[in-house]
């Protein structure tokens, strides 16, 4: 299990973390207020709030390990 879906991409088994490009679309919204003139110490913090889960089905293959189609149901991704 990883954090990072291209862990999965090259082989991993699973992943659930962040949406990345969601991410760094925040990012630029904070770079953007801080050119603007916004202090960053009274910028709020903010979490993170879309996440993915991707499945490798080669890998569980390899390995010898059934995904119930109820996990396969819920990624966002099944890499076959």
């Amino acid at each position: 299990m990883f954090t990072f879906r291209h862990y999965v991409v090259v082989g991993g088994l699973m992943s659930y973390g962040i949406e990345f490009p969601s991410m760094w679309s925040r990012t630029a919204d904070y770079v953007a207020r801080i050119l603007k003139g916004a202090k960053p110490a009274e910028l709020p913090i903010e979490l993170p709030t879309k996440f993915e889960f991707v499945v490798n089905l080669k890998t569980a293959k390899a390995l010898g390990v059934t995904i119930p189609n109820g996990i396969l149901l819920a990624a966002d991704e099944v890499i076959e």
